[in-house]
């Protein structure tokens, strides 16, 4: 007998055996949304909050459209165009509780380069009033010492040319397809749409204004200043550890519910998402189902980019080089959470900003417990890989904030020393070490000097900046260095937390 594959068909037989599915009507809900880079955390995340919306009757005008602009984007297409852009995700607790879901709110899925003339006139529709994005902190197109946009690459360059002739038959990047559709709503005298951005940026929502505004300016002064005046770009925290799907993964449906999922979602239980409240033409009640909106979302970015996101950097490349492969198993090293918790308490929480009613020592410690779930498997390559676009957005801050205010920056340089070990390229048994990244070639490449050089890998300004004319920084980087050569990560993780004096 063949495993039947999820559909919209299969949703009253799945009721029927009591797994959750979309309790509305699907055929109503109608465009509102369109999301650039359909991935495991936004079907587990976003997606999620606005299913649970549509389950209450509301929203049922905000169906998200999900758009592609990468060549591997047509895998998502495919596998969600198969079983009618219905996934089943399923949320994962530490002790062992798991809960499935079949998630309904995504109801299409453009990729772009199959017509990029029709992806901006889906773009150009009055209905679409939210583009969201989870495009990956590399994904802005912006360099990361000086924080301007990068006009040399190539596909922008060539978005700009062809948007400065007009034309937008052959558009490459969700840069040229979102303008040229803002520029189309303003010339109809259409209501523009938000620009909401979901990734791990402090200010993430300036931060996509800023470069959409400087890509604009390319094609058009005057479309980037009607851009600054009626565009907004709220500023978003979101959270919600959601590993890479796995085989492992689909195998589990299968056994589990009786169907097949091409594309399921994994996740632990928890969930946050905060929210600034700055849209042009409505939005969805997203309170009305946990969602945080409020005025400023800076002190929550802070507190989770700078604890959240550089602890999993403080974990993963100490862990990877001892030989774990998973977070769980680092976290049942009691060194490492000691370890993270001194980082979260004396470097990276004195950096945040006021945060009334929150208690971060509680906080603190729920990191730690869910750093440490095993059912969720999060995987140690994971938090290791695209390590050039997330330190310098997530722990260089920390750093440079408690230099000038002559904090501690131990711990912080420590986690630096650690990549630098890490993109030696081989561990501490002496295996191959995979670097995922943009730059993996010339970090690499810059590794292989650390033992002539120790200070080589922080003469990459492009990354660093002035950090290696800091001294106080630059020795405490070179002890730790030097250590992880000489005694192996264990050792030096022991002689941090007796220096700081949590041994």
């Amino acid at each position: 007998m063949n495993t039947p594959r999820l559909s919209n068909a299969l949703l009253p037989e799945l009721a029927a055996k009591g797994i959750d599915v979309p309790g509305y009507d699907r055929s109503a809900v109608t465009p509102g949304i369109v999301h650039f880079g359909v991935g495991g955390f936004h079907r587990a995340h976003q997606a999620r909050y606005l299913d649970e919306l549509m389950n209450k009757g509301e929203a049922l005008d905000f169906g998200i459209v999900g758009m592609g602009v990468m060549p591997s984007d047509s895998k998502m297409r495919d596998a969600l165009a198969g079983q009618d852009h219905l996934y089943t995700l399923t949320e994962k607790a530490p002790d062992g509780g798991e809960h499935a879901r079949v998630i309904g709110s995504i109801i299409d899925y453009v990729f772009a380069p199959d017509d990029p003339q029709a992806a901006v006139d889906r773009l150009t529709d009055p209905a679409i009033r939210i583009v969201s994005l989870t495009v990956t902190e590399g994904g802005y197109n912006f360099d990361h010492v000086h924080g301007e946009f990068d006009y040399d690459d190539e596909h922008v360059a060539a978005d700009i040319a062809d948007l400065k002739r007009g034309e937008t038959g052959h558009l490459r990047t969700f840069f040229g397809l979102v303008t040229a559709a803002l520029a189309a709503r303003r010339a109809a005298g259409t209501t523009p749409f938000t620009v909401m951005s979901c990734d791990n940026i402090q200010g993430n929502g300036h931060m996509a204004e800023r470069m959409f505004q400087a890509f604009a300016r390319a094609v058009d002064e005057d479309l980037a200043t009607w851009i600054d005046a009626e565009v907004p770009f709220p500023n978003s925290m979101v959270d919600r550890i959601t590993p890479e799907t796995t085989d492992g993964d689909r195998a589990d449906v299968v056994s589990t519910h009786g169907y097949e999922d091409a594309w399921p979602v994994v996740c632990e239980d928890f969930t946050q998402w905060v929210l600034e409240d700055n849209f042009v033409d409505g939005r969805p009640a997203y309170e009305h189902v946990g969602v945080e909106v409020v005025s400023d979302v800076v002190p929550y970015e802070l507190m989770k980019l700078r604890l959240l996101n550089a602890s999993h950097q403080g974990l993963c490349y100490f862990g990877y080089l001892a030989g774990h492969r998973l977070v769980h198993e680092v976290m049942n090293d009691e060194r490492f959470p000691k370890f993270l918790l001194a980082y979260m308490e004396l470097e990276g929480t004195p950096s945040l900003r006021p945060l009334p009613g929150v208690d971060l020592d509680a906080y603190r410690h729920e990191l730690i417990s869910r750093f440490g779930n095993i059912a969720v498997k999060d995987t140690v390559a994971r938090l290791c890989a695209e390590s050039s676009d997330r330190i310098p957005k997530w722990l260089l801050p920390v750093v440079r904030e408690n230099l000038a205010a002559d904090r501690p920056i131990e711990l912080s340089a420590a986690i630096v020393a650690s990549w630098a070990r890490y993109a030696e390229g081989v561990d501490e048994e002496g295996d191959e070490i995979t670097i995922v990244d943009r730059m993996a070639d010339r970090l690499h490449e810059t590794a292989q000097h650390n033992h002539e050089d120790v200070l080589a890998f922080l003469r990459d300004r492009e990354v660093f900046g002035d950090l290696v004319d800091e001294p106080r920084f630059t020795e405490a980087y070179s002890r730790a260095l030097t250590s992880l050569h000489e005694k192996g990560t264990a050792a030096t993780v022991d002689a941090l937390l007796e220096q700081v004096g949590r041994a």
